[in-house]
């Protein structure tokens, strides 16, 4: 009897090595996809560049665990910036941290450095157009401005409510009659927004 049970334990054992190696294996294998390759680009080449708190190289690739990471670049002479990144199944990500000087030792580096700041500056512009494509999608109503209507006049510019935020807005709004903030709201409407949802500024002259 003892001798048939035998074969039977062999193969169970040999079914459960297999099993745990198959499983130890996709984690392994799940793990190591995990992590992404991030490529950072930073002008200055010298600035101090840190990723949740812990310093990296300026420039060069960095491995990051899946999630979100906050790269934070500083130099003296320039404007600090703040990025957000997602890592997610392993994809390679690029960034690109270029600062813009702000006192006399950014304009000093820049003068020496003329090439990186040419780049510096192209970069900023697209930032720029990228930042008008958002806008313009996330607050429609920038279609209709500047306009100049019965008593008012309505412009944007950059949020009152939440000013460190680039991507919000506000609406600024000139009255210069009586019926003038009337008027300003009727338009509002007329054009299918809710004047509720919007982050308006009132003037009067």
């Amino acid at each position: 009897m003892e001798d048939e049970r035998l074969p039977r334990l062999w193969l169970l054992s040999g079914v459960v090595v297999v099993i745990l190696v198959v499983l130890v294996g996709g984690y392994l294998v799940f793990r190591g996809g995990a992590e992404s390759k991030l490529t950072v680009r930073s002008i200055p080449n010298d600035l101090t560049l840190t990723i949740d708190g812990q310093p990296i190289a300026a420039n060069g690739e960095v491995k990051i665990k899946a999630g979100q990471h906050t790269l934070k670049a500083e130099r003296d002479g320039f404007e600090t910036y703040t990025q957000t990144v997602t890592a997610k199944g392993g994809d390679p990500l690029s960034v690109k941290m270029y600062l813009y000087s702000n006192g006399p030792a950014g304009r000093t580096w820049t003068q020496n450095n003329p090439e990186q700041a040419l780049e510096a500056e192209a970069e900023a512009g697209r930032r720029y157009d990228e930042i008008q494509r958002r806008l313009a999608a996330k607050y429609p109503v920038m279609r209709e401005l500047p306009y100049v209507g019965p008593g008012f006049k309505a412009t944007y510019g950059a949020s009152k409510s939440d000013p460190k935020n680039p991507e919000a807005i506000s609406l600024k709004i000139r009255t210069f009659s009586p019926e003038g903030r009337t008027k300003a709201l009727q338009w509002i409407e007329g054009h299918g927004y809710d004047p509720a949802t919007l982050d308006i500024v009132w003037t009067t002259s």
